[in-house]
């Protein structure tokens, strides 16, 4: 060390050789019962998990128990960092009978960790949530847990760019691509990102520098809670299509077989899948194959069945990244799930059941039987009474289930521990019990549902031959994670039972040797005994001290007794010792070769698990279902004209979260293509548009991920998308101000809106000069109720667009919020001017609002009172202005 002029140890020589191969990963060094930091490793872990670091002969040392190391990764991964987990690769009885005894134990590099690559046995995978020290909990679940890598390609438009992109989810298998044009403000790529929210993002450094700054400023800025962890890397090398397809083809060929040919995720389905992607989506998965490779999970990428194409247009209602946000459907305005769609209707109990919620709500059905079919299984499951046994069954067998989908694909990769295996096995195999009694029991009540009667019928199908993988492992052994004593038939792995008949064999010739000790010392009943962990002692007491030969080996000794080994018996211990260690490899060996066997029904069990994910969520909604005010719809002919009726509709969030304090009021929605298309909303500030807007939004979107809701009758055509445009805020760090933000999104929604959308667009033009807003605020509106036809709800506090409902008489209404008023307040009529207090009563009725009514927000949000009386002065010369012009 040239700073310090001292030598470095053996210990610190090996962290240097490991950390200059990992310099990106914090790296945690296993010493016996500790891991250990070392350097600046230590120093972030000081800081991040509030430990002690102090200085040891050349670095800073910080150091945890092995036991908490699951608990410490993930709260560092969770903070951005990649993490290297570093083991020793021999044991202390290896390490006495080799050659190089005196020098520092080999450790390697065990494992790499980051935020959406957090799959191995030491990570304990099954568990959500840890109890951390100081009583905090370490949580993944703020992200989906997507890696994402984009890639472009100039479209040769002047403006344009076409994307590539490819996320994987390491931990449950899911595959997602995309090949797609996108504007200037990237919209496109953000609606991907928004429904995905990706922990991890590989960034191509020939990206171009607007596709960069976007992503830099989404992952930091718009995520800034949790920010997304982005690595850079460098272009991948195929140039052409036939250059990638190569490398994809030695890539599919790289591994035996696990499937066979007939199963989705075969080699040749692999290929063929791979060979038909674009350019840009083979450049990313090529990235990511290199890129998990380090991880040892490129495994995943070998899921053909896995691979699914971002929703479409034909198959998925479209929802961008601005309805996600707007309609606040996976997170309300705080971040948080509390007040969002997602937040009211997640009812489910398992957690690939709660995942699969998430991509209900943001795909909503197209199809008119499929939607209804949902709904048929929702009415099935809320029409039972709690008591029937039925709707017990399906409790039962739903509670206290482990993440199967991540727990198969952790066996999948191998990184499974025996704990996690039982528990995943046990799960399964209850899964095809449960489900084949209640199939033959329930056959009734599942017969109005061809969901539930699928479900009920093929899982027990393909969940058969589990209970044989139990059957194959000791479940004590398994629970305490003893690989040694794990199989129940060692002469399935024969390197294993050759190991065992070794050690059974030193054990008899140590059993024999008694009698020839027993003879020695004069003591017929003397045994051996172990104490801390030395094996095989012989006690003597120091009376018989004389008795004992001088070749003998002293282990121990107290102030009455003397604890030996004969050399017979330390020579065979030796051996022992050996052969258990290399009882330990080879029952690593044949671990590994069972999760290899268990893999190959992988595809099926998947399967299973998936059917059981929908009936969670078909159990959710059916409890959505049950609650009051909720109805099922009605879904017309896709062939009819677009319409949406609601009657007596309420907010499917506020309505929950108002139950303890008010009660919500309804309203009712007609909207017709071919009849009254576009209602235009006028009303006092705060008296109840956006809600009424998003309200109708909602409910046209549960309607069509097969929910039932809340209202006295809902009848609607399936719509293919809901665009919004509500609220006005700029968007500094993209350099773009709040009136281009308005335009863009507008732009957007005028290039995409069809007859069959519904459009929602909130106060447009406000951004600017009134002229110009009233201006374009009609331009627009008339082209959606002219030209695109879409089913619109428009929003304004400019009393102009009324004349709308005499240029299209039946296609447009003029509506307005209800409101009552009252006497201005005492202090203001000193200054002689009307102010009257407004009372909201939140109810749609025909007609245009005159006033808007905004001082009396001012009033109710504290603006000094002269203030007031000075705006409502200026307010009444202006119209009296207006007025006197006419």
């Amino acid at each position: 060390n040239q700073r310090t002029k001292s030598v470095y140890t053996p210990l610190e020589q090996q962290f240097m050789e490991i950390k200059a191969r990992n310099s990106d990963a914090v790296l945690f060094i296993e010493c016996g019962y500790k891991f250990k930091f070392f350097g600046d490793d230590a120093e972030i872990a000081a800081k991040e998990l509030n430990i002690m670091c102090f200085m040891d002969h050349n670095f800073m040392v910080a150091s945890i128990p092995t036991h908490r190391l699951h608990i410490h990764v993930k709260r560092l991964v969770n903070k951005g960092y990649k993490v290297g987990v570093v083991k020793q690769m021999e044991t202390a009885a290896l390490k006495a009978a080799s050659d190089n005894k005196s020098n520092v134990f080999t450790r390697e590099l065990h494992a790499l960790y980051t935020k959406s690559t957090l799959v191995g046995e030491d990570m304990e995978v099954l568990r959500g949530k840890e109890d951390a020290a100081g009583g905090d909990e370490v949580s993944l679940e703020a992200h989906g847990g997507y890696l994402m890598c984009v890639h472009e390609e100039d479209s040769g438009a002047k403006t344009g760019i076409t994307y590539g992109i490819v996320a994987v989810q390491p931990s449950t298998g899911e595959i997602i691509y995309d090949y797609f044009p996108d504007s200037p403000s990237c919209s496109e790529l953000e609606t991907r990102l928004e429904h995905l929210s990706p922990s991890e993002l590989l960034i191509h450094d020939t990206l171009s520098e607007r596709t960069r700054s976007f992503l830099d400023v989404f992952s930091s800025y718009y995520k800034s809670a949790d920010p997304i962890r982005t690595e850079r890397i460098p272009d991948p090398l195929p140039s052409s299509q036939s250059d990638a397809n190569q490398i994809l083809q030695e890539f599919c060929n790289s591994t035996d077989e696990t499937f066979g040919s007939s199963s989705p995720n075969s080699q040749e389905t692999l290929l063929q899948t791979l060979l038909t992607l674009p350019l840009p989506v083979q450049k990313c998965f090529i990235s990511l194959q290199k890129y998990l490779k380090d991880f040892k999970l490129d495994k995943v990428l070998k899921l053909a069945g896995n691979f699914e194409k971002f929703s479409t247009i034909a198959k998925f209602m479209k929802l961008n990244g601005c309805a996600l946000q707007n309609l606040e459907i996976l997170k309300s305005q705080c971040g948080s799930r509390k007040g969002s769609l997602l937040g009211i209707l997640d009812h489910t109990s398992t957690p690939f059941g709660k995942r699969l919620l998430k991509r209900w709500i943001t795909q909503p059905l197209l199809e008119k039987r499929e939607i209804e079919e949902r709904l048929k299984a929702v009415s099935c499951l809320s029409a039972l009474s709690s008591d029937q046994p039925l709707l017990k069954s399906i409790h039962r067998l739903l509670s206290h289930i482990p993440d199967l989908e991540k727990g198969l694909c952790a066996i999948y990769y191998k990184k499974c521990s025996t704990v996690e295996f039982l528990s995943i096995a046990k799960a399964l195999s209850k899964l095809h019990d449960e489900l084949k009694s209640t199939e033959l029991n329930s056959a009734k009540e599942l017969a109005g549902s061809s969901i539930l009667s699928r479900t009920f019928t093929e899982v027990p199908d393909l969940l058969s031959g589990v209970e044989d993988f139990l059957n194959q492992i000791d479940e004590k052994a398994a629970k305490c994670g003893d690989k040694t004593k794990l199989f129940t038939d060692p002469s399935k792995f024969p390197p294993v039972l050759t190991c065992i008949q070794e050690i059974d064999g030193l054990t008899a010739e140590l059993k024999e040797h008694r009698s020839e000790i027993r003879r020695t010392i004069q003591h017929p009943s003397v045994d051996y005994c172990t104490v801390s962990g030395n094996e095989f002692l012989i006690e003597v007491r120091n009376a018989k001290l004389p008795s004992v030969p001088a070749d003998w080996i002293k282990i121990s000794a107290t102030k009455q007794i003397c604890r030996f080994r004969t050399p017979f018996v330390e020579e065979k211990f030796k051996s022992i010792c050996q052969w258990r260690e290399k009882l330990a490899q080879a029952c690593q060996e044949a671990w590994l070769e069972f999760l290899d066997i268990f893999s190959t029904s992988y595809t099926r069990f998947h399967r299973a698990v998936k059917l059981v994910a929908n009936l969670d969520c078909i159990m959710s909604l059916a409890t959505v279902a049950r609650q009051p005010g909720y109805v099922c719809p009605v879904i017309k002919k896709e062939t009819e004209a677009s319409s949406v009726l609601i009657t007596q509709g309420r907010h499917p969030v506020i309505d929950v979260l108002l139950q303890e304090h008010a009660q919500y009021v309804p309203n009712n929605t007609e909207l017709n293509t071919e009849g009254p298309r576009c209602m235009i909303i006028t009303g006092p500030n705060m008296g109840g548009k956006s809600s009424y807007i998003k309200q109708v939004a909602l409910i046209v979107l549960m309607a069509q991920m097969g929910s039932f809701v809340p209202a006295h009758s809902v009848e609607l055509t399936p719509l293919d998308a809901i665009y919004t445009r509500m609220g006005a805020s700029d968007n500094i760090y993209k350099g773009r101000s709040t009136f281009m933000v308005e335009l863009q999104e507008t732009s957007e929604i005028l290039a995409q809106a069809t007859r069959r959308s519904l459009v929602i667009l909130d106060e447009l033009g406000r951004g600017t000069s009134t002229h110009d807003g009233v201006a374009i605020a009609y331009a627009t509106l008339r082209h959606f109720i002219d030209q695109t036809h879409s089913l619109t709800l428009f929003v304004t506090h400019y009393p102009s667009l009324a004349e709308l409902e005499r240029i299209f008489p039946g296609h447009v209404t003029n509506n307005h919020m209800a409101f009552m008023t009252s006497d201005g307040d005492t202090e203001l009529a000193s200054v002689a001017m009307d102010t009257p207090a407004v009372t909201f009563l939140y109810e749609l009725v025909r007609g245009v609002a005159a006033r808007s009514y905004g001082l009396n927000v001012a009033r109710l949000a504290g603006i000094p009172i002269n203030i007031v009386a000075m705006a409502a002065g200026k307010s009444h010369d202006l119209e009296s202005e207006i007025a006197n012009r006419r």
